[in-house]
């Protein structure tokens, strides 16, 4: 039978709790005429996954397989779907209830993600699954299914966030990225250079810094100096010496710095916020005319025009570690889980479900 991993329920407060990962065998799918029959070849992890774990996120469930992200082939379909389908590499979209408008999502009860809750019984921690055939996207020739994987969340996010709420997606443009290496992070990156932004980053280190420089950044400064607003000022252009966006993921003290680095009427788009869930917000960024963006996930239409810039580009995300093995290798997909805790990764954590390397023919992580 089919394998997947869900979460193991065992006592515990949330926050204090750490769910195991359970493998457990599930039934093979029967496709609804609508939908496809998918093998997923490789899934990757999100920050979502590790707290869904930690009891931190709503709505968990021990009988969905985890992880939203998924790359795979199609092997079936359903009664009314085209049989062209077969063999086709796809992406499954990592989400539902958001289909085209530009200010959130339409379904009254919100934007549902997959894996592990109880409000979508999908994810991408399983050997084969059933989608909808029009919640997929052919998977650009140039990506493998690992690298393909590592994009659908992050890269939906990063899209959203740049070219739909920044409005400074433009050539010459300043961009200021914090807290470089995460998947978002680095999304956001790439679609920036590629754009013909001028891209500069923050991070806790150098050799984040000096590897988003060989990503396409212009320069960056570590957010641990203080006064790192003033070293990032020197790096900018003498024809433009400020900000136009800053594309933000932890909070904190972002609007302070912003202050000092964004242009009048600069933008600073908010897609997490990590250090705390709560911000201040001054009246210097009000008489700055300063805009405060507020950007999560997105539509199905984004999500679609995110690859295709992905596929017109060439663009390759980031991929930090791989785990082998197929999802039997519980031990090294709960090493990566403690990599994202410990924020040592560079790129996206992805799950080499099946394949020649899954299948036993190399080693485990």
């Amino acid at each position: 039978m089919p394998k997947a991993i869900v979460m193991q329920q065992v006592e515990g407060k949330p926050g204090k709790v750490y769910y195991p990962l359970k493998l457990i065998d599930v039934a093979t799918p029967t496709p609804k005429p609508n939908e496809l029959v998918v093998k997923i070849e490789a899934a990757a992890l999100n920050h979502r996954d590790h707290f869904l774990r930690q009891h931190l996120y709503p709505s968990p469930s021990f009988s969905t397989p985890l992880l939203a992200d998924g790359a795979g082939v199609v092997t079936s379909v359903g009664s009314s779907t085209p049989k062209s389908w077969i063999g086709k590499r796809v992406l499954l979209t990592p989400g539902r209830g958001w289909k085209d408008s530009p200010e959130g999502p339409e379904d009254p009860r919100g934007y549902q993600i997959l894996g592990g809750t109880s409000t979508i019984p999908l994810g991408t921690a399983q050997e084969v699954l059933c989608v909808e055939g029009d919640e997929v996207e052919i998977i650009p020739e140039h990506l493998t299914a690992v690298q393909a994987a590592a994009l659908p969340l992050t890269g939906l996010t990063g899209w959203r966030a740049l070219v739909s709420k920044s409005n400074n997606a433009l050539p010459g443009r300043n961009i200021l990225i914090t807290g470089i290496g995460g998947g978002v992070a680095l999304m956001v990156l790439l679609f920036a250079a590629a754009k013909g932004c001028n891209v500069y980053v923050t991070s806790g280190g150098q050799e984040k810094i000096d590897k988003a420089v060989k990503l396409g950044a212009k320069g960056g400064v570590s957010y641990k100096g203080e006064g790192w607003e003033k070293e990032l000022k020197k790096q900018l252009p003498k024809d433009r010496p400020y900000i136009d966006a800053i594309i933000d993921g932890a909070g904190g003290d972002v609007v302070r710095r912003a202050v000092k680095l964004l242009k009048a009427g600069g933008t600073i788009v908010q897609y997490g916020m990590t250090v705390s869930p709560k911000m201040d917000w001054s009246m210097n960024a009000v008489l700055n005319n300063l805009e405060l963006r507020g950007s999560t996930m997105g539509s199905r239409k984004e999500f679609r025009e995110m690859i295709a810039f992905v596929n017109e580009k060439k663009i390759v995300p980031v991929v930090s570690r791989v785990v082998k093995g197929g999802l039997e290798n519980l031990e090294g997909i709960d090493g990566v889980f403690k990599e994202m805790s410990e924020g040592r990764q560079f790129g996206k954590l992805v799950v080499e479900v099946q394949g020649e390397e899954a299948e036993g023919k190399s080693s485990k992580l």
